[in-house]
């Protein structure tokens, strides 16, 4: 499965707003997903490498990353994000 990245309607928006934030200064670190991750890009720019395909996203950017993905994340600009984990409704 793809990384999907894409601009949320303003009820997405909304909902996605009470889930936790998570921020990281500029860097590049390995990642694995053990599930899915839903995510709202509030600040900040980041590419996101896989075997498969290379993603650049930042604020206001719905990204969704599938379960099982390892990829590499390269935090141009300082990242802050609301997330949730696992098959979310939006």
């Amino acid at each position: 499965m793809p990384i999907e990245v894409r601009k949320p309607t303003p009820q997405q928006r909304a909902q996605m707003q009470r889930w936790p934030t998570w921020e990281k200064e500029p860097s590049e670190f390995p990642w694995h997903y053990d599930e899915q991750e839903t995510c709202l890009i509030l600040e900040g720019q980041v590419t996101v490498e896989s075997p498969e395909q290379t993603v650049t996203f930042g604020p206001g950017d719905c990204v969704v990353f599938p379960p099982g993905l390892d990829c590499t994340w390269k935090v141009h600009k300082a990242v802050r994000k609301h997330y949730a984990f696992g098959d979310v409704e939006l």
